[in-house]
């Protein structure tokens, strides 16, 4: 056993840390949360390279979702996706997510479109090799403490997205949520869809209760639904409409969210 051990150090390390994840449910869960953030951040590297000779541009989004998406296998996460022929369109429209917790990163990629280009804050972008994989892959960076800039890039945005034809991802709640509910829209996604009269896509991902909780230090295996909601048309809308449109997508989604999430009476898991 002692020769065992010296001569297959790295089989002995694997064993004990198997045998810790199965008898200590944190352990698990710090295990399983080091190695998704590693994995993104060292697959960033491998995107980055292959990023290079293209420059940037929202293509290089189809090898940052594949290299995101395979550490789904290693946490145990399935990821079901509901509704996807709301989503078969050319045309360009704007999708608005919830937004939970990193976990969102590998499993929006799951329906993640082509020609989409995703709305971050500008704390990604110095985020060492993912930052930079996310601005090669085209992501918009706004600094929400610059209301005047954002609201100037939304703009832009607006006149090209059509011209361009490509589609627009942004989190309408503008940071992360713990809360199992949703925090109050902000309106930058309604503006910029009805400057460019294009409809709006909602897709609601459901709680990740059931096998993660950050509170409780628990990560077990699970499934992950998220559900594409019927497109919201803004076609004959101005910027008066825009308050109402927010109200009225937003309470869709969150009977979406309740439903998919196994909620009943607007209860919470948490």
């Amino acid at each position: 056993m002692e020769l065992f051990f010296l001569h297959y150090p790295f089989t002995f390390l694997l064993i004990a840390v198997l045998i810790l994840c199965w008898r200590y449910p944190t352990f698990k869960y710090f295990c399983k949360m080091t190695f998704y953030k590693v994995w993104i951040f060292t697959i960033s590297f491998l995107v980055i390279i292959l990023a290079l000779p293209r420059g940037r541009s929202f293509e290089n989004m189809k090898i940052l979702r594949m290299a995101i998406l395979v550490v789904k296998y290693v946490l145990g996460v399935k990821i079901v996706v509901k509704g996807k022929e709301n989503l078969r369109t050319k045309k360009p429209c704007v999708l608005v997510l919830n937004h939970q917790n990193s976990l969102d990163i590998m499993v929006m990629m799951q329906m993640l479109p082509n020609r989409c280009v995703p709305i971050g804050k500008k704390e990604i972008l110095y985020m060492g090799s993912f930052g930079l994989a996310c601005w090669f892959s085209g992501i918009v960076f706004i600094d929400r403490k610059k209301r005047e800039e954002s609201i100037a890039v939304l703009t832009e945005m607006a006149h090209t997205m059509r011209k361009d034809n490509f589609h627009v991802l942004i989190f309408p709640e503008g940071t992360r949520n713990h809360s199992g509910s949703m925090l109050p829209f902000k309106r930058g996604a309604f503006q910029l869809a009805v400057r460019a009269q294009v409809p709006i896509v909602p897709v609601v991902i459901s709680s990740y209760n059931s096998f993660y909780s950050e509170k409780e230090k628990r990560f077990t295996s699970g499934t992950s639904t998220i559900q594409i909601l019927p497109a919201v048309e803004t076609v004959g809308l101005s910027s008066d409409d825009v308050p109402k449109l927010t109200e009225q997508v937003r309470d869709s989604m969150m009977n979406a969210y309740q439903k998919i999430s196994g909620m009943t009476n607007g209860g919470s898991h948490e």
